[in-house]
């Protein structure tokens, strides 16, 4: 087991000089089974899942059914790196018109755009589990995407593996990443909406341990 210990910076005023100075406090986070290394995504066992609004009504589900990633687990978890890509022709809502539709021009330009891929830029504790900073390129696009991300535990398996569980959910706005494609409906509202909200599932297979010592 790792304790994690953070720093919250606060501010105390000196009642002499009348000026404010930094003080540190500590929480102090246990993550059961923690090991530190480098983390191979296993697909088979994984999902990227997203939904998005439909005719103003209802949600459409959809996966990516092909994608690797990386996680380096650092011994101060707040230390940690995640990258990602997907294979963005592998998107699978149940109908393949539809799949046609979104590969195509009209939404995620696949022949120009092939792949959608995130890179972690620092990690931070929250109430909840764990903020991951982060910048996804979708669309030939570069934005800054925060992911809220859970870490579910570590495990061995039965062939003398290491496995590691984690859950992330985040938002985008598919305008911000230019694609803009609009589809008006008579009454008001567009066929399909702005917002996406994406579900990750991934377990993770220990590929180096890090260095002892």
């Amino acid at each position: 087991m790792v304790s994690v210990t953070i720093g919250n910076q606060t501010h105390k005023r000196n009642q002499h000089t009348k000026e404010n100075s930094p003080e540190m406090s500590t929480t102090a986070i246990e993550i059961p089974g923690y090991l530190a290394g480098t983390w191979k995504i296993d697909p088979v066992h994984s999902d990227v899942a997203f939904t998005v609004r439909h005719m103003m009504v209802s949600k459409v589900r959809g996966h990516f059914t092909r994608f690797e990633g990386e996680l380096v687990l650092a011994p101060d978890p707040l230390d940690s790196t995640v990258t990602a890509t997907i294979d963005l022709s592998s998107i699978d809502t149940n109908n393949p018109t539809r799949d046609d539709d979104l590969r195509s021009a009209n939404y995620l330009q696949i022949q120009t755009h092939p792949t959608m891929t995130y890179r972690s830029t620092g990690i931070r504790h929250s109430e909840d589990g764990f903020d991951v900073d982060g910048e996804l390129t979708l669309h030939g696009v570069t934005r800054r995407v925060p992911l809220a991300l859970d870490v579910n535990g570590f495990a061995r398996d039965p062939y003398g593996g290491t496995r590691a569980g984690f859950s992330g959910t985040a938002e985008i706005s598919r305008h911000d990443f230019g694609i803009t494609t609009e589809i008006p409906m008579d009454g008001g509202g567009v066929v399909v909406g702005d917002k996406i909200q994406i579900f990750i599932e991934i377990e993770a297979v220990l590929a180096e341990p890090h260095p002892a010592g």
